[in-house]
């Protein structure tokens, strides 16, 4: 069996979890109203027993990592007419928003397969497919993993989602001839090295992966609203920005980061009194997205 052979027999999900739905909810309206759909990959808070029991952190400091109440945000979304993905697992456990294979070695008894991208930056920041650490840098686990661990996640929980927005995506296109993804995620408040953040950021992996107009109608939007947005810095988008965004294919993918101060105690992982306001503007901007002629982008 060459590696090629090997490599597409990894990723094929396992017959017993082929149709499986644990891993994700898909929300769908009566009737899609048009091209834009939404995704949440890290707002699961679904956490295996075996997987508190095995870590080394109490469960609030393994929830810092969660895009936590995204999926209310944008629960809006189905009632006004556009379908809704969840991912259902926590990122700590599994993240959708890497590539199914990023490992870290360090992590894992023995050797890891050489297919496994154990290169990337993000494995060495600790926060590959399977996280070494949570998104505040402190180590998960106590021990080692096997590698059969790993494997049993991506088969389970990332292969089921990126099926399911895989499917989506291409449902979408069909019905309408273009796709546009909002891939939705929130970001910690606390300043970087590139100094403080702001409201949101607006990742198109600098113009690559959606129509410029589409980023500019979502700023104007957001701005509107009265928030301070930056582009593509320092979030330009992940995996699945990257991954999913060929828009001379007719798909535009754009990343929506939100800070969490707008709208939840990051300490005590709680809504604060902004969730409302921002429910609100949320589904403003999601009925304002249904509402575009997005004609131009056929």
């Amino acid at each position: 069996m060459d590696m090629n052979t090997a490599t597409q027999e990894l990723l094929a999900p396992h017959p017993a979890l082929a149709a499986d739905s644990t891993a994700f909810s898909l929300l769908r309206p009566v009737r899609a109203l048009s091209p834009v759909i939404f995704a949440s990959a890290h707002s699961g808070r679904d956490y295996p027993a075996d997987f508190v029991a095995a870590a080394r952190l109490d469960p609030v400091a393994l929830r810092r990592s969660e895009d936590c109440f995204v999926d209310q945000l944008f629960a809006a979304a189905p009632e006004l007419g556009a379908p809704l993905l969840l991912a259902h697992f926590p990122r700590a456990y599994c993240d959708a928003n890497r590539e199914p294979w990023e490992l870290d070695p360090a992590m894992f008894e023995g050797t890891l397969p050489p297919w496994v991208n154990s290169a990337s930056a993000r494995v060495g920041a600790g926060l590959g497919t399977i996280a070494r650490v949570v998104s505040t840098g402190e180590p998960i686990y106590r021990g080692k993993l096997p590698f059969a661990e790993a494997e049993a996640r991506v088969r389970g929980c990332w292969q089921p989602y990126h099926a399911a927005l895989a499917a989506l995506i291409a449902e979408t296109r069909a019905q309408f001839g273009t796709c546009i993804l909002i891939d939705c995620h929130s970001m910690p408040s606390a300043p970087t090295v590139y100094g403080p953040l702001p409201d949101m950021v607006l990742g198109d992996a600098h113009g690559t992966t959606c129509a410029p107009r589409i980023t500019r109608i979502v700023e104007q939007s957001l701005g509107g609203f009265g928030y301070r947005l930056a582009r593509n810095d320092p979030y330009a988008g992940g995996y699945v920005t990257r991954h999913y965004g060929r828009p001379r294919e007719g798909v535009h993918v754009l990343q929506l980061e939100m800070s969490r101060k707008l709208y939840m105690d990051e300490q005590r992982i709680e809504p604060n009194a902004g969730m409302e306001r921002l429910c609100v503007d949320i589904r403003r901007l999601i009925a304002e997205l249904i509402g575009v002629d997005w004609g131009f982008l056929r």
